[in-house]
């Protein structure tokens, strides 16, 4: 079984290369991310089209989250049931025994502004819900952008970043902390090439410079991680016309 996460930026833009990509990649349960509709715009017709089931919790030009599923898609909870938020951040769904949440976590902008304390009060109740979830759902995945990158190695200049929003100690503790919970990286879980990034700025060809970093995460529980056999980024669709600046990453596990 393959699961995979992508910030597509903009359903609507970039439904076509979701399409082609699937066609491509015909992944089991892909989450994505800043789907950026609402739902009654949702391209379900299409979708379904592809092979797939869907469900989805949007709002209108910004961000809006959604799991695509070739299996039966039950038990959907749209946001967390513990944090009232009027952004459409998180859906959770249960696909073939394992539960499935996709998350798009807030950017923050600036530590000490008014994002970041939202930054932070979100991701501590994503931490909260989380935790009693994976006591209902031993086999759990959280997919989506993070807006963290790990460590230093996630980041094409460390020390450029450091103290910038995505790479501060702050949300690299927050990340931390929740992966406590008994989570794994599952791209960590294998030997990976260096300089691998699932980001780039549109701006200064970031992308061809590989000035990128590494926020787009699969973390799996102790359960599913042991069956997790590869996990790798897509690049590919960063050389497209018109790309989302972000690319897929994709875990395959085995039954």
């Amino acid at each position: 079984m393959k699961i995979a996460t992508w910030n597509v930026n903009s359903l609507k833009v970039r439904l076509q290369h979701l399409l082609t990509w699937l066609e491509a990649n015909p992944v089991d349960v892909l989450c994505i991310q800043e789907t950026k509709l609402t739902d009654d715009k949702f391209p379900v017709a299409e979708i379904n089209a592809a092979g797939y089931e869907v469900a989805f919790s949007g709002q209108k030009t910004y961000n809006g989250v959604a799991i695509l599923s070739k299996h039966p898609i039950e038990d959907v909870q749209k946001n967390n049931p513990h944090f009232e938020d009027e952004q459409q951040r998180l859906i959770a769904a249960t696909i073939g025994g394992m539960r499935i949440i996709c998350a798009y976590v807030v950017n923050g902008q600036d530590i000490g502004s008014d994002k970041f304390a939202y930054k932070t009060a979100w991701f501590a109740g994503l931490h909260a819900w989380v935790a009693e979830e994976m006591r209902a759902h031993p086999r759990l995945a959280v997919l989506g952008d993070y807006n963290i990158a790990p460590e230093a190695r996630d980041v094409h200049d460390p020390a450029e970043w450091e103290n910038h929003i995505h790479f501060t100690p702050p949300e690299r503790a927050m990340l931390q902390g929740f992966m406590a919970l008994g989570l794994a990286d599952a791209f960590r879980l294998f030997e990976q090439p260096e300089k691998q990034y699932s980001w780039w700025d549109y701006r200064q060809m970031a992308f061809r410079r590989n000035r990128g970093l590494r926020i787009d995460h699969i973390l799996l529980s102790e359960a599913l991680a042991k069956r997790c056999t590869a996990c790798h980024i897509d690049r590919e669709t960063r050389k497209w016309e018109q790309p989302s600046d972000h690319a897929p990453v994709v875990a395959t596990l085995d039954h």
